[in-house]
């Protein structure tokens, strides 16, 4: 048996709608569920392998490898990683902002911005994005990712009318793409059942390649789910990429070094290691 976690986004449609259609192995069951939650079943033995938080690999490396080819990342504007703000970003310092519990890679994606390139030190809290609020507990900015990012885009706050792109403003900075979230798998697991975990490997990119060709199909079923437009789900997902190329492990380190820099990550988070 090869317990595998899936992120329950709909940037994960084109991959996970194809596996539905094709993969139906008992011995393979699937978690679906938010980054922060398949992490914690991962780095608890609960998963042998999933889509995580590339934070989550880089906090406990010595657990992992990761899985080589397979990414959910976007070189440019991603869509569905937004801080929303009251205010300009560079006025920040000392306000709350409200950040996702969702997913540790984006927190952390957001306070290197914050903190490296505009140079304030918000008060971070952490709950729920669509908590009712009285206006003066409104926080100063919000973090929304994955879905919820996607319901504020399209139904956006009045209140918050600065809007900045997480992955579009690390590529100007950094001229890397960012790397979201990583297919890793524990190393007991490999030592014991690297067979099983290569077979589901090359499952997984054949369902990614499969459904890069039927984007616009895809994009119809997973609009349905936020719900938005399927027009505009599917030029969403045609800016996610799933890969892991040359320019991905670059921005993986680049944002590991940062990670490292910050007391947020292991040392031994570099070099990567990689599967097969």
């Amino acid at each position: 048996m090869i317990r595998f976690g899936m992120v329950n986004y709909i940037n994960t449609a084109p991959i996970y709608e194809i596996w539905k259609e094709q993969v139906h192995r008992p011995d393979w069951p699937v978690t679906e569920a938010p980054p922060a939650r398949l992490n914690q079943l991962l780095a608890a033995g609960e998963l042998d392998l999933g889509f995580v938080s590339c934070y989550e690999y880089a906090a406990r490396p010595e657990q992992y490898r990761i899985m080589a080819d397979l990414s959910i990342s976007a070189t440019g504007p991603v869509g569905s990683v937004f801080l929303f703000s009251a205010i300009p970003p560079e006025h920040l310092d000392g306000k709350q902002v409200l950040m996702t519990g969702q997913s540790d890679t984006s927190v952390w994606l957001l306070r290197i911005i914050l903190e490296d390139f505009f140079a304030v030190r918000p008060e971070y809290i952490r709950g729920e994005i669509f908590a009712p609020r009285c206006p003066e507990e409104k926080p100063a900015a919000l973090l929304a990712i994955g879905d919820e990012a996607l319901r504020l885009v399209t139904e956006p706050d009045s209140s918050y009318p600065f809007r900045i792109d997480l992955a579009e403003f690390w590529h100007q900075k950094t001229g890397l793409p960012f790397v979201f979230s990583v297919c890793a798998v524990r190393e007991e697991f490999l030592a014991r059942a690297e067979d099983g975990a290569r077979e589901l490997h090359q499952t997984l990119l054949s369902c990614r390649d499969r459904g890069q060709k039927l984007l616009t199909e895809i994009s119809k079923r997973a609009a349905r789910r936020i719900p938005m437009d399927s027009t505009a789900c599917l030029r969403y997902l045609q800016a996610m990429e799933y890969d892991l190329g040359l320019k991905k492990v670059q921005a993986l380190e680049k944002f590991f070094s940062r990670l490292i820099h910050h007391r947020a990550a292991s040392e031994e988070a570099l070099p990567l290691k990689i599967f097969p």
